[in-house]
């Protein structure tokens, strides 16, 4: 069985991630493990990279960003966008979530599932739908996690989220062919660039009273959404919903001082 959390070997940093597929003598100490993943426990774009190195079973070492802040590693390491995720590979940075995933899949590509479709034509498909989300669909669901109070602005972008879980309830149906995943039997690259989400879609129905994952409307969408928080490589991953509301509250009120000052 896979598992993300840090290992218990006392021997370890509690910031060191091992798989049961990480074959490596446990013994290697945090500056010696030749990768590093500078990161944030509610980001879901970090959760990227992570569900992608579970996926291979490799080991890695968590360095933690402080929210609001911006280390000078992460300076050095991202210089043009100053953002999580960075994976650094012997020394080397690789940013941008997607990015992040694909290289992991390149280079450990002995192990473990395939994380991208070997069909080239999937592969686009993959890819056209990845950047719809990051593009058009989260962009709503951002604006109601920071959004003051619930008003006309958040309504509407409420409705363009469901909107958009429909149009990809369609791709998932064309995408999986009758299987589990987008990616068909195992979770693959538009599961993970989808299903880093769904801890805070399940977080802004808590906070606005909406429901965003409606069985009625998007069943197979809603079937999908339970089978990838389950699966192995993710389910130890997923951050509580309470902690992320608290997170939001911690994000507006950070926004409200910003605009204020």
């Amino acid at each position: 069985m896979l598992t993300s959390k840090a290992t218990s070997d006392p021997r370890l940093p509690s910031n060191i991630f091992l798989h049961s597929n990480f074959r490596e003598n446990t013994e290697r100490m945090a500056g010696d493990l030749e990768l590093k993943l500078l990161g944030s426990w509610a980001s879901p774009f970090v959760m990227r990279a992570r569900i992608a190195l579970n996926l291979k079973g490799v080991g890695y070492e968590l360095l933690k960003e402080v929210s609001g802040t911006k280390s000078e590693l992460l300076l050095k390491s991202n210089p043009v966008y100053k953002k999580i995720p960075v994976l650094i590979h012997h020394g080397k940075p690789i940013c941008e979530s997607m990015i992040i995933v694909q290289y992991i899949d390149e280079v450990w590509a002995a192990a473990g599932p395939s994380i991208l479709p070997s069909d080239p034509y999937e592969r686009a498909i993959a890819r056209f739908w990845i950047v719809y989300i990051d593009d058009k669909w989260f962009p709503p669901l951002r604006k109601m996690i920071v959004a003051k109070a619930d008003n006309e602005e958040t309504a509407e972008a409420a409705e363009q989220g469901i909107a958009g879980l429909q149009l990809l309830e369609e791709a998932f149906e064309k995408c999986s062919k009758g299987k589990d995943f987008f990616g068909g039997e195992s979770v693959g690259y538009l599961d993970i660039a989808l299903g880093c989400y769904l801890a805070w879609l399940k977080a802004v129905e808590k906070m606005h009273g909406v429901k965003l994952l409606d069985k009625e409307k998007i069943p197979l969408l809603v079937g999908w959404a339970e089978r990838f928080c389950s699966a192995d490589a993710v389910k130890e991953l997923m951050p509580e919903v309470d902690e992320l509301v608290e997170f939001a509250k911690m994000l507006r009120a950070r926004l409200n001082a910003a605009a204020t000052s």
